[in-house]
Formats: structure tokens, sequence, C-alpha cells
């Protein structure tokens, strides 16, 4: 097994532990980590000219953001939580196709925003 292999499987277990041992407050927080995580390396791969990553990357932060809505509680957070999501999985799509950077700095802000705000609420 090469260290690359080796590595993948050990984050593979780490985090399939960390997922079995959270509360859903830690996983709605896990899969917002996640998706900034999966923006800066489609970012990376985009700097870096390696279209397949970056296409890969985006795909999953859109995924993960899927993932993200259907934890709404569409009551609670209305129109606003809605027209959020579909903000950032344009901007993603958008990013994408244009090769525009700009694009993944937006969804980066406005998802550390939703999760600052998330993070707050184990705080109070």
């Amino acid at each position: 097994m090469n260290a690359y292999a080796a590595m993948k499987q050990y984050q593979t277990v780490n985090v399939n532990a960390q997922i079995s041992e959270a509360d859903p407050h830690r996983l709605i927080q896990m899969l917002m980590e996640g998706g900034l995580q999966r923006v800066a390396q489609a970012k990376g791969a985009m700097r870096h000219g390696n279209v397949p990553l970056k296409g890969e990357q985006i795909g999953k932060a859109i995924a993960i953001i899927g993932g993200l809505r259907e934890a709404l509680d569409q009551k609670q957070g209305g129109e606003v939580a809605g027209n959020l999501d579909s903000l950032m999985q344009q901007r993603l799509s958008q990013a994408n196709l244009r090769n525009d950077a700009a694009l993944l700095d937006e969804v980066t802000a406005l998802l550390r925003e939703v999760k600052a705000g998330w993070d707050g609420i184990r705080q109070s």
C-alpha cells in the first residue's frame, strides 16, 4: 500500500469514528467543514489547472450543501435558508463553468457565515 492510499484509509477510518461519536449538532458542523474543505480544494485545483479535480471537488461541495439542505427546518429557516442554499449551489456551478475563483470565495464567505452562526448555537 503506498503512502497516499494509507493516508486515505486512515482518513476514512478517522472520519467514520468521528461520525459515529458525533451528536446531530456536530454532524452539521462536520458537513460545513467538509464543504469548506472541498471548496478550498477546488480552488487549489483551479489554480493548478487540474480541471478534473476541480470538477470533482465542486461536485462534492454541491452534494454537501444538498445534505445540509436536507437538515434545514424549512419552517424556521424559511425563504432565507432556501435562497442561501440555491445561491451557493448556483455560484459553485458557475465557478466550475467559468473557472472563476472569486465565485468560490463568495461561497466560502457565505458558508463561513452560516457556520459561525451554527457554531454560536452550541455556545449559548
